[in-house]
């Protein structure tokens, strides 16, 4: 019976992408499926046209400098927080986990103007900060538990031969840290890429990313084009998260047993 429930679980997941999937392939213009004949003239178009060449460039630069900023940002705090254990760094770790804590539209607005006092509105920066600093949460909390799983031990035996802190954090922490590090950038890299709302009241459709562009194909007239889109968007997201899977525990870095 367990199993039952879960193939249902799994079907009921896995349905919609098998209709996006097969939407994407087809020949036809309209909706439909399953597909009457097999075309890759829908990833051709996507792949070759400038418009969404420019798009998927934007949203890939968007999310790998947000990636690194909320990154080094989340690592910052954690070290000090590590290192200090003071009220201050206690206080910027609960700080950072307010984005996560706010409705997404409150973030946005709260950018827009924001962005619209500074002079920055419509530019690509301020997606790129806002995504930086509005999805740190992830690598906060990864990291975290990086920090927490290093033991007394393998400091000290650093520090007794003679290590500097710089040279215990580059030799000794980093390394261990390391695949919670890429987690958090993945995961960041992952968001910002499918991230809409924030975006687009930040930039209007003055700084044009992959989400936005489905949204406009949408708006004005359908095309199977968007579902190749989608599935690039799954595509990517599958292969980061399997090439993580190499060199990481995802399930062991969510706090997740696999016991149960």
């Amino acid at each position: 019976m367990r199993k039952l429930y879960l193939w249902i679980i799994a079907f009921l997941l896995i349905a919609p992408f098998v209709v996006v999937l097969g939407v994407s392939v087809g020949a036809s213009k309209n909706i439909t499926f399953p597909p009457e004949a097999l075309s890759a003239a829908w990833y051709e178009e996507l792949l070759t046209e400038a418009e969404w060449l420019a798009a998927i460039g934007r949203s890939l630069l968007i999310a790998v400098i947000a990636g690194v900023i909320a990154t080094t940002v989340a690592l910052a705090i954690n070290y000090v927080l590590w290192r200090t254990g003071s009220r201050f760094a206690k206080f910027t770790f609960a700080l950072g986990l307010g984005p996560f804590l706010l409705p997404p539209i409150i973030l946005a607005l709260g950018a827009s103007l924001f962005w619209a006092e500074v002079g920055w509105y419509g530019r690509i920066e301020a997606t790129i900060v806002s995504h930086g600093v509005f999805l740190v949460t992830l690598p906060l909390v990864i990291i975290a538990r990086g920090f927490a799983a290093l033991t007394d031990e393998v400091i000290e035996a650093a520090q007794t031969l003679g290590a500097t802190p710089a040279q215990v954090f580059r030799t000794v922490v980093l390394p261990l840290i390391a695949p919670y590090v890429a987690t958090g950038f993945a995961l960041v890299a992952i968001i910002s890429v499918n991230e809409y709302l924030i975006a687009n009241m930040i930039s209007g459709f003055v700084v044009e990313t992959l989400p936005i562009k489905i949204f406009n194909n949408v708006r004005y007239g359908y095309s199977p084009v968007v579902a190749a889109a989608s599935m690039l968007f799954v595509a990517l997201t599958v292969t980061i998260l399997l090439a993580l899977s190499r060199i990481t525990d995802l399930v062991a870095l969510f706090g997740t047993s696999k016991d149960g």
